[in-house]
Formats: C-alpha cells, structure tokens, sequence
C-alpha cells in the first residue's frame, strides 16, 4: 500500500512541498552576518558629521570667564531636586530654539543659532561676549538637552531613545536599541532625516563597508531609523504562516491520504 501511495500524485505533491517548506526555513551567513567586506576595507580619516542646530532643539549654555563670577548674568540658575539636576529638569530651563531658529540669551537678547553646529554656535557666543566688552576670555559650552532617535521594524526594542553625546553612529542607535532581531533584513534599513527644511531617505546596507563615510553613518537629532523584516518573516505573516506551520498541514494531510487508502 506504501508502495501504491509512493507512485500516487498526492504523494509526489505532498513530499515536494515538505521540501520546499525545509528548504525556505534555511537561512544563509549571508542574511546575518554585518561587514562582510571588512578584510577589503580601507583605512580612511574618520569625519564625525555633526548636525545643525534647528527650531525645537533644546539646548544648554555654559558660560564661563576669566573672573567666574563676572559670567553669573549669563548663566540661567538652574534649580534642582535635592542638589541632584535630572534630564528633565534641565530640559524645561534649557534654551529652546524657536521657529525661527532663535533663542533669548541672558543680557545679550535674541540669537539665532539654527543652521549653526555646536561648535560654531559656541565660537559665535564666545566673539559676541568677548568683542562687546562683557566678558574676559569667555568660554562657551553648548549641549543639546532633547537629542533623541527613533527606530522602528525588527529590532529587540523599538522606540524613541535620547542621548547626550554630540553625535552618536548608527551601529551604536541599533545598540540602544538591543541590536536587530534574527528576522532584520540586513540589507535595506532605512534611516529618515529631516535638516534645514530638507528630507532625507538614506538606505543602508550592514552587510556591507561602503557607507561608513556616508552622512548615513553618524546619527543626527530627530532621525528615524526603520528596520525591514526578511523574506522569512514576511512570509510568517501570510496565511500558511511559517514552515512549522506548512509542515504540520503536510503532515495532516499526509496522515488524511494514509487512512483513506488504507
């Protein structure tokens, strides 16, 4: 009776589908494994690309001088808990950028610091109080107090995350984030950028060296990173599901066609 079931065309049906659902559930280095190119990978000078101040931003401004207490005026007292100064107390006394990229600064008045780097915003205050005769070799420190990202798709953790660093790499955001699930599809994660009134669609591919000197590679404020699923769990979310799903149906209809011809 085997031997008869063995020749039938359900059964060639049946074991040619039991392939098929073995076969799709195999899955290559090649669809996990990032940097597969690095032994070809060429030393290159590395260029931290630091974003630009824009409206929304929060930031926080140091002043410091050559006679501390001369730089007072300029420095908002800002209040903590018990002496200890958390993020969010800082956020709601830190300087927020306003539409139109300005802040009001302490004596000096109204300031527009957005399309500015850090940097420059700090050189530009340092010149202003220094050249006006307000302070004695000022030192300026600017900080962003709102940075934050947000990562969507296959990865551990998806949600918005902060952080206080000037600028931090899309392989540490994936970090913050419990790095990509097994079902990431490695090749094609999308990053969104908005800059100056501009959009940005960046497409990433892990797998890959070539965009480690791309403005992909370092994480600007208000990115938004999206993590694609493979073809394997694309597939699970169909109507047959996954290959553990096609093979209990086979073998379902399999035990069905042994009985009925028995």
């Amino acid at each position: 009776m085997f031997y008869i079931l063995k020749k039938s065309k359900a059964f060639k049906l049946l074991f040619t589908l039991v392939l098929i659902a073995l076969f799709s559930s195999c899955t290559s280095k090649k669809d996990i494994l990032y940097f597969q190119d690095a032994n070809t990978f060429e030393q290159a000078k590395v260029v931290n690309q630091i974003g630009f101040i824009q409206p929304n931003d929060i930031l926080s401004i140091q002043v410091e001088a050559l006679v501390q207490e001369s730089a007072i005026p300029y420095n908002k007292q800002v209040v903590g808990n018990g002496g200890m100064q958390n993020i969010e107390i800082l956020r709601l006394q830190g300087y927020l950028v306003d539409e139109e990229g300005s802040i009001k600064f302490p004596v000096l008045g109204k300031l527009t610091l957005a399309g500015m780097k850090l940097l420059e915003a700090e050189t530009y205050l340092e010149a202003l109080l220094e050249e006006g005769n307000h302070l004695s070799k000022p030192k300026v420190t600017i900080r962003y107090l709102n940075a934050k990202f947000t990562i969507l798709g296959e990865v551990r953790s998806p949600g918005t995350y902060t952080y206080t660093e000037q600028f931090i790499t899309l392989p540490q955001a994936l970090g913050y984030a419990g790095d990509l699930s097994i079902n990431a599809r490695r090749d094609d994660v999308m990053l969104l950028r908005e800059e100056n009134g501009n959009r940005t669609v960046y497409t990433v591919d892990l797998t890959s060296t070539d965009w480690l000197n791309d403005p992909s590679y370092t994480i600007r404020q208000n990115d938004i990173i999206i993590v694609n699923p493979n073809d394997a769990k694309v597939k699970s979310a169909g109507f047959i599901g996954n290959s553990g799903t096609v093979l209990s149906i086979v073998s379902f209809l399999l035990t069905s066609i042994v009985l009925i011809t028995r």
